[in-house]
């Protein structure tokens, strides 16, 4: 499994309340920021587990689905749904690359 994994799953945890403030607003965007942040991870799980083109293809999915996770937060903090953490951005901004380096 990839370091990153991990990583990501604090990633997820510290969502949580961002999902929270975004669903009391936006039920429709907090679906889609789930399904996103979700997805990432399975996607990352399910390319640790695959070889060659395969690999490649799951880890490029987790890469789009974390560029929409991130997507999704910009436009929550735009229409003043909530506040997102810097830091959590960050975060998140380092998976990503993780996610582009292996897809190269």
């Amino acid at each position: 499994m990839l370091r990153i994994y991990s990583n990501y799953l604090g990633v997820l945890r510290d969502l949580r309340q961002v999902l929270s403030a975004v669903e009391a607003r936006d039920a429709d965007l907090a679906r889609q920021l789930r399904r996103a942040a979700a997805s990432v991870a399975l996607n990352m799980a399910e390319g640790s587990g695959n070889a060659g083109g395969t690999r490649r293809q799951r880890y490029l999915s987790a890469l789009g689905s974390a560029r929409e996770v991130s997507a999704c937060l910009h436009v929550a903090e735009a229409l003043g749904y909530a506040a997102v953490d810097p830091l959590l951005h960050g975060r998140l901004g380092a998976v990503t690359g993780v996610l582009v380096r292996l897809t190269r």
